[in-house]
């Protein structure tokens, strides 16, 4: 029998599959804009869901018709005033909240071959089951993502610009878009030759993703795992970074759609393949906001 690790790795893998077999956009490519709530986070510490968590929260909002990006458990909305709403009849029972994962560590003593008790230590997936703000009935409207004025609807793309200066990457102007180990440079065409805004953000945090990996800075190679692992995790990074900045995403499915065979075989062959793909994606994101933003610690808070 399957261990309750294993079972949630592979419930999360098939739902993403499910998601890329649809033909709709993958779920790490929501075209956020500043008209949403930007990434999904929790309530009470107000930190953006890493890791796959967003990507289950995202399939969880396309399947519902969710607007808000805001999430929290039974208890913690409960804490907060508020009250989680009845299961609508067509939804499945066990189905109306959402389980996610973090990665927690376990320690145990291990008799050693001397005599001598050593610690053991490994990794297990905890799961949580939150619910989103559209679920919960309360006074929340504060909350509840409000329509921008026309006029500042692309206000936010200076964050763009604010995090690809402060990295100190060397970028260079060519005719193409991709990174180079070698000289440890990026070439990017001009801002003017993308057909969006959004397209030139996508194209350049994607490089940058890419500008993560020498091991001076993340040390991470996107030959472990094949060249569209590495592709899958720069992919994923860059929606995640545009989320995080209020810029939305392309919607263009040119890089995504060369690679998407692949990436279908990968994680139906193995399904930590995803897990590990966002993982690197959030270190990615986590260290390029590093350059504009104060790191604060780590809580695994559901």
């Amino acid at each position: 029998m399957a261990s309750k690790t294993e079972q949630l790795r592979s419930e999360i893998t098939e739902q993403i599959i499910n998601a890329l077999e649809s033909g709709n956009l993958p779920p790490w490519r929501k075209p956020w804009s500043t008209t949403n709530a930007g990434p999904h986070r929790n309530l009470v510490s107000g930190k953006p869901y890493s890791g796959v968590n967003p990507l289950v929260l995202e399939l969880a909002s396309q399947r519902h018709g969710f607007t808000s990006s805001i999430w929290a458990t039974f208890n913690q909305w409960k804490q907060a005033g508020g009250s989680v709403k009845k299961r609508p009849d067509n939804v499945k029972p066990g189905k109306w909240g959402t389980t996610i994962c973090f990665t927690a560590p376990v320690t145990k003593k291990k008799r050693a071959d001397d005599g001598t008790d050593k610690e053991d230590k490994f990794w297990i997936l905890k799961s949580y089951t939150v619910f989103s703000l559209d679920q919960v009935e309360g006074d929340f409207d504060h909350l509840r993502p409000q329509q921008p004025e026309p006029n500042k609807l692309f206000e936010n793309f200076e964050a763009g610009d604010e995090l690809i200066t402060a990295t100190g990457a060397n970028i260079r102007t060519g005719n193409r878009a991709c990174y180079v180990p070698d000289g440890d440079f990026i070439m990017m065409p001009t801002k003017e030759s993308f057909h969006s805004p959004a397209d030139y953000y996508e194209t350049a945090f994607h490089e940058l993703t890419h500008w993560t990996e020498p091991e001076h800075r993340l040390n991470w190679d996107r030959k472990g795992e094949g060249y569209a692992a590495g592709e899958l995790i720069a992919e994923i990074s860059a929606c995640y970074l545009a989320a995080e900045l209020g810029i939305p995403n392309s919607e263009r499915m040119d890089k995504s759609g060369a690679y998407l065979k692949s990436w279908l075989k990968a994680l139906k062959d193995d399904n930590r393949a995803i897990f590990r793909a966002c993982s690197q994606a959030s270190k990615a994101n986590d260290y390029l906001l590093s350059f504009v933003r104060t790191p604060e610690p780590a809580e695994a808070t559901a």
